[in-house]
């Protein structure tokens, strides 16, 4: 029983389903093997936003939906004996900490060894020169929000060893959060590349949550997916050497086959044949896929390489104050209406330009900022068209004339006009950089 580890994935991102990890959680137990259940909520802006509700209140700034995500489940986790691992620290991993340890109480489970993986982290005195190196002429302009560095598996299969329960991290890399289960569970080597390029695209195949399971996949009539209102979240069985077997969550609906894994496989690689990662170069070129049973798919002829000398951080920076404002237009003449009221917002908005108008219905998807695309196609008839405009600004009153604006079109526009909605929000841009390894230290910190 050893041979075999279970990995099961109940989130595939911030916001993700709150109910997905109770089949998941089911399933683990029926099978009675040594099993670990991962949750995957930091995309590339998620922290940076995390990072900003942190700066307005200390003890936020974690994932918003950890308890209602670990509720259903942790009492049976920990009873079970699976092992929880997850980003959903985001920003404060250890307020995180704190609330998983409060929620035990709520949920009457016992006190469980929470561990947090540190380190990622590097906006502070400590990186600021190295960054500004980095970042050469532009760290002259840039506010910063947030730098984090994705940081590998290891801390956390050191948390693993020495027995936690939960293990709560901010900025990993996503494969890492089932590499580190591996590498605690069968005791390979920093430098066991094969087996630790396997593990690596076992986790980039967990990471989504359901799009493996046929979630980001169905297109009727050409990709059929069954029951995908009830979708599964996937699970992985890995073996000593790193082999990997995708299947999912006994009882739920969608698919897992030749098709839904090797789009997952793809997905968001850049090369195939290497695959960076901070615990490994992964090489998928000579890989391939076999049918195995019903929603049972395995991985083969995975390879790995050294892993790189650096490792990448996202700095995020404040860029403005981005508006949006919408109103809709029905009837005979909708398109044309929806038209003019976007050329009344232009003007009486001009020095805040560009603005950015969307003719949903019409055209939107394949607009661009500019509004040259929109420009050069001819009115049509659409009867039913909603006006999106769009803004950013440097000063936040410039950008709130936006909403005053597409508010008043409700008398001061084009007949029809109505359902006004308005937005304001902080806007946040990205220079991905790299850094020296050794200048990022992973920190583990039991939390009691």
């Amino acid at each position: 029983m050893q041979d075999t580890l279970l990995i099961g994935c109940a989130a595939g991102f911030s916001g993700d389903r709150t109910d997905a990890a109770r089949p998941v959680v089911d399933t683990l137990l029926r099978r009675g093997l040594p099993s670990v259940l991962i949750f995957e909520t930091l995309a590339e802006r998620t922290l940076a936003l995390a990072q900003l509700a942190r700066r307005a209140d200390p003890e936020s700034g974690y994932e918003p939906l950890l308890a209602d995500m670990l509720a259903p489940v942790l009492a049976d986790c920990l009873a079970g004996g699976i092992r929880i691992v997850g980003n959903f620290g985001a920003a404060n991993p250890h307020a995180a900490a704190r609330r998983v340890l409060a929620l035990a109480r709520e949920v009457g489970a016992r006190v469980p060894r929470v561990a947090v993986v540190s380190g990622d982290d590097v906006s502070g005195p400590a990186h600021r020169d190295a960054l500004r190196q980095a970042l050469g002429a532009r760290a002259e302009n840039l506010d910063v929000a947030s730098a984090n560095a994705y940081l590998g598996a290891e801390a956390i299969a050191q948390a693993l060893r020495e027995g936690a329960d939960v293990v709560i991290t901010g900025r990993v890399a996503d494969p890492s959060l089932t590499v580190g289960p591996a590498l605690a569970h069968f005791g390979w080597a920093l430098d066991d590349w094969d087996r630790l390029a396997r593990a690596t695209m076992a986790g980039h195949l967990l990471e989504c949550g359901a799009q493996v399971c046929g979630g980001y996949f169905a297109d009727p009539g050409i990709k059929d997916v069954p029951g995908l209102a009830e979708v599964g979240y996937p699970i992985a069985e890995l073996d000593a050497d790193g082999g990997c077997l995708i299947t999912k969550a006994e009882g739920t609906g969608g698919c897992v086959d030749e098709h839904t894994v090797k789009e997952q496989l793809l997905y968001e690689l850049h090369d195939p044949a290497a695959y960076l990662t901070p615990d490994v170069v992964a090489d998928i070129s000579d890989a391939w896929v076999e049918t195995v049973g019903e929603n049972r798919v395995r991985l083969h002829s995975v390879r790995g390489h050294a892993r790189p000398a650096t490792l990448k951080v996202n700095v995020f920076h404040a860029q403005g104050w981005l508006a949006e404002g919408e109103i809709s237009y029905a009837g005979r003449g909708a398109e044309a209406r929806a038209r003019l009221a976007g050329d009344v917002l232009r003007r009486r908005l001009a020095s805040c330009a560009p603005l950015r108008v969307d003719l949903i219905g019409v055209a939107s998807v394949f607009g661009d900022d500019a509004g040259v695309w929109l420009s050069r196609q001819s009115v049509g008839d659409a009867r039913d068209v909603r006006l999106r405009v769009a803004l950013n600004h440097a000063d936040k009153a410039q950008a709130e004339r936006l909403a005053r604006e597409v508010t008043a079109l409700y008398t001061c526009g084009p007949a029809g006009g109505g359902g006004v909605r308005t937005g304001l929000r902080q806007r946040l841009g990205t220079v991905s950089r790299l850094l020296p390894r050794e200048l990022v230290s992973p920190q583990l910190e039991f939390i009691e």
